[in-house]
């Protein structure tokens, strides 16, 4: 099993997280940032799950610490907060995803796994503009710093677009294709924010009133 830490101060769903995800997961249920630093400095993680609103030091201003120490184990961070930019700034942060309480742990568990995937490549390459795209590795090489990893929604969403490099998708098309049901346009919008700030801000065009498109990078 691979190695989970849960980072919830809530007293009810930390020890429910921690019995239904320890089905898949090696899981250690910690209840603030600073004994979740302490855990991550004994043992390996594997991905992490932290809920935005932790007592003390938030978990969004954790995670930035995190990434600024360079430490890049996946994040999925737990949210009231469903508004759009709530959800921006937890990925600005540097959490890989987001989930939005109440959820489904059947959802949960699916994030996590994208999260923890690994692939031994094959399948289609896109070039999109100096960047190599692998749909099957969940990878996309940068021109200047390497291999950036992408979850399987963020890989989904760019090889829908990729696939047809010339047309315009809108919204209500790429949430049908892409997205579970019940999520809104707005996770379109937060996708691809969350696609450009990995990788380039031109890899994915906006067509005003219409959706987009995959940008042409100059």
């Amino acid at each position: 099993m691979l190695r989970l830490l849960i980072v919830e101060d809530d007293p009810r769903l930390g020890p429910i997280m921690r019995d239904v995800l320890s089905a898949e997961w090696e899981v250690e249920l910690v209840p603030s940032a600073e004994v979740a630093a302490e855990a991550i400095a004994a043992r390996h993680v594997d991905v992490m799950i932290v809920d935005r609103g932790l007592p003390g030091v938030s978990g969004e201003t954790w995670i930035r610490e995190l990434r600024s120490r360079r430490i890049e184990t996946p994040i999925l961070v737990l949210t009231a907060l469903g508004e759009l930019h709530d959800k921006v700034e937890g990925l600005d942060a540097g959490a890989n995803d987001y989930l939005v309480k109440p959820f489904e742990f059947e959802e949960l568990n699916a994030r996590l796994r994208a999260l923890t995937r690994r692939y031994d490549g094959g399948g289609p390459r896109y070039d999109i503009g100096g960047w190599e795209f692998s749909p099957e590795d969940q990878r996309i090489q940068s021109p200047y710093a390497g291999s950036v990893l992408l979850t399987g929604t963020e890989t989904a969403l760019l090889a829908a677009l990729a696939a047809e490099p010339g047309r315009t998708f809108s919204r209500e098309e790429l949430l049908a294709r892409v997205f579970a049901q019940g999520e809104s346009e707005t996770t379109v919008e937060t996708y691809v924010h969350y696609l450009r700030r990995k990788t380039d801000k031109d890899l994915i065009e906006t067509v005003r009133g219409r959706g987009y498109r995959l940008g042409a990078l100059g």
